[in-house]
């Protein structure tokens, strides 16, 4: 599984730190291995999750959360993962096949009016996560997949911002939860405001994943490298993040980690 992840994160699967604003980076590479690995570690771990899935369907999460032995039908049955199909409920809104129920608004309601609002999202949220039944479970964890999506759905930066700015003060503070999102970037991209996005949000987590395509290209051996960085400046003002870089391979069921120059190819 992803146990070597794990470790070089320090996590333990048993009790996750709560409080935590984690986010998950990719350039010039596909970091959906990340969102796996923590949908898995936390569904296992016994938290509660909503997970905000905009970029696949949930049959696609099930097939590979069946093949880190999670079973996401089963987790949705028992009330432990609340799951938001994005591409559907996008579709059921553009072509007005969504009925609206008193009192509870498509939580992507912004794609309807006012693109500067994503209230409707975050209550959504809220609400799967404070349910009644909630506090059985080990802690709240928010899953977003990807919020550059968002964005390209019409959503303002600001909006984003604030959704994410709610969500890390109603969980991490408030519920002593934990959030996680992904988002894409690139450093030549003109799309300035995911980058505004992006930039604000890192300036903002406790911990940065960031996956890399390799600068040489396309090798079969190594896929990419993974920057970990701890803010450890975040709550010690003046002192330096914790960068720890490594090199990765992406199996059907695991993905290994080894430093730079060091993967079983080269040795």
């Amino acid at each position: 599984m992803f146990a070597e992840l794990n470790e070089l994160l320090g996590a333990s699967p048993q009790r996750p730190e709560p409080g935590r604003f984690t986010l998950l980076r990719d350039s010039r590479t596909d970091g959906s291995f990340l969102v796996h690995h923590f949908l898995s570690f936390y569904l296992r771990a016994g938290c509660k999750v909503c997970f905000v899935a905009l970029l696949q369907s949930f049959s696609h999460y099930n097939i590979v959360a069946q093949k880190l032995g999670v079973n996401l039908t089963a987790a949705k049955e028992r009330g432990q993962l609340v799951f938001l199909e994005g591409l559907k409920s996008c579709l059921d809104l553009v072509f007005g096949e969504e009925e609206e129920q008193p009192g509870q608004p498509s939580p992507l309601l912004f794609l309807r009016k006012s693109p500067s609002d994503l209230r409707a999202l975050f209550e959504f949220v809220h609400a799967s996560l404070s349910a009644p039944g909630s506090e059985a479970w080990a802690g709240p964890v928010l899953l977003v997949d990807d919020l550059s999506v968002l964005l390209s759905l019409g959503a303002t930066p600001v909006a984003v911002l604030d959704f994410i700015h709610y969500c890390r003060a109603c969980l991490c503070c408030q519920l002593k939860g934990n959030v996680v999102v992904l988002v894409h970037s690139s450093e030549e991209s003109e799309d300035e405001e995911n980058e505004l996005v992006v930039n604000s949000l890192c300036h903002h987590s406790d911990l940065i994943l960031w996956a890399e395509g390799l600068a040489t290209g396309f090798c079969k051996d190594v896929h990419g490298q993974i920057k970990i960085i701890q803010r450890v400046s975040l709550q010690q003002p003046g002192e330096q993040d914790l960068i720890q870089i490594y090199q990765y391979k992406i199996q059907d069921r695991n993905v290994t980690f080894f430093a730079r120059g060091l993967s079983a190819a080269v040795l």
